[in-house]
């Protein structure tokens, strides 16, 4: 039985692809590395939560080889010199973080990526926030072929620098409780929304958070569950996260009625916000409000606003089943087509957590958090 084999190349994007004519050269001395593109299309910024800071990034893995290649680790290492290994992924973890662009691909094989094919790695990484990594590098190791002619090899892609934190901000509500519905966490809806618009795929959701209001029974209404107004969350005051200018602006359209296909108009790249506000804060961040009610929108292209302001009302327009307010920040002015950017609300009430959307609550001693980025399905209280 021949030995496996394990080559590691640290290269960077630009000396990945090498040319058929080389291959002869290159026999008579090291093997060949794997010929991958590792591309990271959003370097990554640290956020900080309530179970402590980690950062969420991808990592696009391209074959541009003509044979298959079966991804079995991903490591995230240390820019520097030492390289230390921060994060690894292999097995059934590694499996579950790894997406394939285009037909649905069973789970099981996910990691075999063929040639011209790319399979997406959702990184959710805890960080030590005494010892913030200023960049990371992302080291794979692949096999190829089988029984006698297995080979296994390494490669790490280019650095990646890491910004330590993003912008602080205040609470897009007022009061509560309110369930941050698909917020931040490895598997949500939002982290995985890999959307292409304008030629590029990027996830504005990425830390995207459905606020969404309960009552003390943990239930979002009231009365006639197909009436917007039993819902606890509409009509609430959509609020200016910091001070900032008002880029766009969409309104008239109307809401839907309350259910988990209704919807009153198409949906398009057009209507899939509702009727929302666009703010840039500064710093190369925008906020962006969804699925307000139609007509209560209070601000102007323009118009500049003031932190706590009043730009909106909660409702349910657009893409939304029921009246509630989605809220992310993101690095352009395109809802789905900008890159989305961890925040720091700068204080918040802890109440509990729901296991589930809107199932398994369970409530606990109200804790006074600051400067943390609310995880997903976490039931929070804002200042009044």
């Amino acid at each position: 039985m021949a030995l496996t084999t394990i080559t590691r190349r640290r290269l960077g994007v630009v000396g990945l692809l090498v040319s058929a004519a080389a291959a002869p050269a290159a026999a008579q001395g090291a093997q060949l590395p794997p010929p991958l593109e590792l591309r990271v299309p959003k370097p990554p910024t640290v956020a900080y939560g309530v179970d402590g800071a980690f950062v969420a990034y991808e990592l696009h893995v391209t074959n541009f080889g003509a044979q298959p290649l079966t991804l079995r680790a991903v490591e995230v290492v240390s820019g520097d010199a030492a390289r230390r290994t921060l994060f690894s992924m292999t097995d059934s973890v590694l499996t579950q973080s790894i997406a394939r662009p285009g037909p649905t691909v069973p789970a099981a094989e996910r990691p075999r990526i063929a040639g011209g094919m790319r399979g997406v790695v959702f990184v959710w990484m805890p960080v030590d926030t005494g010892a913030v990594p200023a960049s990371v590098r992302n080291r794979v190791r692949v096999e190829q072929g089988s029984g006698d002619s297995l080979r296994v090899q390494e490669l790490e892609g280019p650095v990646v620098a890491v910004t330590r934190t993003g912008p602080v901000i205040g609470p897009p509500l007022r009061g509560g409780p309110w369930l941050a519905g698909n917020g931040p966490n490895a598997r949500t809806g939002h982290r995985r929304a890999l959307i292409s618009t304008g030629g590029t795929p990027t996830i504005a959701q990425r830390f995207a958070i459905d606020w969404v209001k309960l009552n003390d029974s943990s239930t979002t209404f009231q009365g006639d569950r197909l009436k917007n107004e039993s819902y606890y969350a509409e009509g609430n005051d959509a609020l200016a996260v910091a001070d900032g200018r008002v880029v766009a602006v969409k309104d008239s359209i109307p809401e839907n009625v309350p259910g988990v296909s209704s919807r009153a108009v198409p949906i398009t790249l057009e209507t899939v916000g509702g009727n929302h506000v666009i703010i840039d804060i500064g710093g190369g961040y925008y906020a962006f409000y969804a699925h307000l009610r139609p007509g209560s929108i209070r601000v102007r292209v323009g118009d500049r606003v003031r932190r706590g302001q009043v730009v909106g009302l909660v409702g349910n327009s657009g893409n939304s089943t029921e009246p509630h307010l989605h809220f992310h920040l993101m690095d352009g002015t395109s809802p789905l087509g900008s890159e989305g950017i961890p925040y720091l609300i700068d204080s918040f009430q802890l109440l509990g957590r729901c296991q589930r959307l809107i199932a398994g609550c369970t409530r606990s001693e109200p804790t006074t958090r600051r400067r943390e980025i609310p995880l997903a399905n976490m039931i929070v209280r804002f200042p009044d």
